[in-house]
C-alpha cells in the first residue's frame, strides 16, 4: 500500500511518472525505427522522436526532483537542499576518487590546510598531536584524565560538510560562568562522549558523524604523553605551553615523556596507504615535531615511497623558532628524525605588508626568511624547494588554504609524470 501512496492524486508524481515512461517509450520506438527503415527520410523522423523523448524524460526528472522537494521542504530551504544534493553527487563521484593524502600536525596551521584539501579530495586522513596542555585543553585533560580534544576538535570543524550552525556551535567557546569560562562546547561534547563509550577513539568517530566529515581524524597516540624541551643552557621546560613561554634559551632537544609510548594502529595504517604525506603547517616543535616522537610513525613515513612534504611557516615564533630561516626548520625535522622524512619543502614568498610586519614585530615574530644559503642547503639535500605566493593575510598571518592545496595537487600531478 505504502508504493501505491506514489500514485494517490494530489501527489503531484503521477503525471511525471507517466510522462518519463512516454519519453522511454518514443526513445525506444525512434531506435526501432533507425534499425529497421532503410528510408533516409523515416530516419530523420526517428531521430525527431528520439529528441522528443529525451526531452519528455529530461521533463519529467525535473518536475518528479520538483515535486519531491516542494513536498519535504519549505520554498526557503529548496534552493539549499538542491545545492547539497549537488555538492554530495561531485563529492561521491569526484572527490571519492582524489589522492590520499596523510595530514601531520596540529594547531590552527592543520585545520586551515584541512579546509583546502577536503576541496580537492575525500580521501584525508588528519593525524593530530595529543601534547597540548593548555587552555580549554589542558583543563579537560587534568580534571577528566582524557586526551586533549581541542585540536582534534579544530580538525574536525576543518573537515565537517555539516551546517554553518553546527560548526560554529562545536567552536563555541563559554565567556562566562564560574566552571565553564573559557571551556569550548566541541571540546566538552567529545570529553563527554568518550566517557560514555569508554573509548576516545571512538568519541571522534561519533563526533565525525555528526559533524559529517570529509575523511578521517585519528589521535596520533592513546597514551598520556607530556612534551619537554632541552634548551641550549641545559634546563629543560616540561609542556607544550610551557615550552612556547620560555624565551631564555633556544631549544637543543625535544622528546616525549615517556619515550616508548605507540602511534595509534590507524594512523600508522593511514601512512603505508597514502599516496602524499603532508607535515604541518604549525609550531614546530609543538605541533609537527611531537607526532614524529612517536614509535611507529616516524618508521612508517621512512619506509612510504610517496611524496613527503613539510609546510614552512610563513612567520617564526617567539620561544620556538627564532631567527629561524627555511632550512632552519627542516633541519630540526631531520635533527630528530630520519633524512627520508621530508623530499620536498613548501615556502611563502608573499610579502608581508607593513602594518602586519609592525604588528607581529611587536610580539617578536617575523617573516621566515629563505635565503641563497637555504637554496644552496636544500639542493645538496636534493630536497626539492618550492616557493610560492601562499600567503592569507585579514585578521592574521596564515597560509590561505585554496592556494596552499593547489601547490600541493600540483606537486602530486607532477610525480605522477615521471
Amino acid at each position: 500500500m505504502r508504493r501505491l501512496k506514489w500514485l494517490y492524486p494530489g501527489m503531484l508524481i503521477k503525471r511525471w511518472i507517466f510522462l518519463s515512461v512516454f519519453g522511454i517509450i518514443m526513445i525506444s520506438m525512434g531506435f526501432a525505427i533507425v534499425i529497421s527503415e532503410p528510408n533516409p527520410e523515416n530516419k530523420s523522423i526517428a531521430g525527431l522522436i528520439i529528441i522528443i523523448g529525451i526531452l519528455c524524460v529530461i521533463i519529467a526528472v525535473k518536475r518528479i526532483v520538483k515535486s519531491l522537494m516542494t513536498g519535504l521542504l519549505p520554498g526557503t530551504e529548496q534552493e539549499s537542499a538542491k545545492n547539497r544534493l549537488v555538492e554530495k553527487i561531485y563529492e561521491k563521484r569526484i572527490l571519492e576518487k582524489g589522492p590520499k593524502i596523510v595530514v601531520v600536525g596540529g594547531g590552527t596551521g592543520l585545520s586551515t590546510l584541512l579546509m583546502g584539501l577536503k576541496q580537492k579530495t575525500s580521501n584525508i586522513t588528519a593525524i593530530v598531536t595529543v601534547a597540548d596542555d593548555g587552555g580549554s585543553s589542558g583543563r579537560l585533560r587534568e580534571e577528566f584524565d582524557v586526551l586533549p580534544p581541542g585540536d582534534i576538535r579544530n580538525c574536525l570543524v576543518a573537515l565537517s560538510d555539516s551546517e554553518d550552525l553546527l560548526s560554529a556551535l562545536f567552536q563555541f567557546r563559554f565567556t562566562s560562568g564560574k566552571e565553564l569560562q573559557g571551556h569550548n562546547f566541541g571540546n566538552l561534547f567529545i570529553t563527554a562522549l568518550s566517557k560514555v563509550t569508554g573509548d576516545f577513539t571512538r568519541a571522534i568517530k561519533e563526533s565525525s558523524k555528526v559533524l559529517a566529515i570529509r575523511g578521517n581524524v585519528f589521535p596520533a597516540t592513546l597514551q598520556k604523553v607530556k612534551l619537554v624541551a632541552r634548551r641550549e643552557n641545559g634546563a629543560e621546560t616540561t609542556g607544550e605551553s610551557n615550552i612556547r613561554d620560555e624565551r631564555e634559551s633556544p631549544i637543543k632537544e625535544l622528546f616525549l615523556v615517556p619515550g616508548d609510548c605507540k602511534a595509534t594502529k590507524e594512523s600508522v595504517e593511514a601512512v603505508q596507504h597514502a599516496d602524499a604525506i603532508i607535515l604541518g603547517p604549525g609550531s614546530l616543535y609543538t605541533s609537527v615535531m611531537p607526532n614524529l616522537l612517536i614509535n611507529g610513525i616516524k618508521e612508517a613515513i621512512v619506509k612510504a615511497k610517496v611524496p613527503k612534504i613539510y609546510i614552512c611557516n610563513i612567520m617564526t615564533e617567539a620561544g620556538e623558532t627564532d631567527d629561524y630561516s627555511v632550512s632552519d626548520h627542516v633541519r630540526a625535522i631531520l635533527k630528530h628524525t630520519e633524512p627520508d622524512v621530508v623530499d620536498h619543502c613548501i615556502t611563502n614568498t608573499s610579502r608581508i605588508p607593513k602594518s602586519f610586519y609592525e604588528k607581529y614585530k611587536s610580539e617578536e615574530k617575523f617573516p621566515v626568511q629563505l635565503t641563497e644559503k637555504d637554496e644552496r642547503w636544500f639542493e645538496q639535500e636534493k630536497i626539492k624547494l618550492i616557493k610560492a605566493h601562499i600567503a592569507g593575510i585579514k585578521e592574521f598571518v596564515r597560509h590561505d588554504s585554496l592556494k596552499l592545496s593547489d601547490v600541493i595537487m600540483n606537486i602530486l600531478s607532477e610525480t605522477k609524470k615521471k
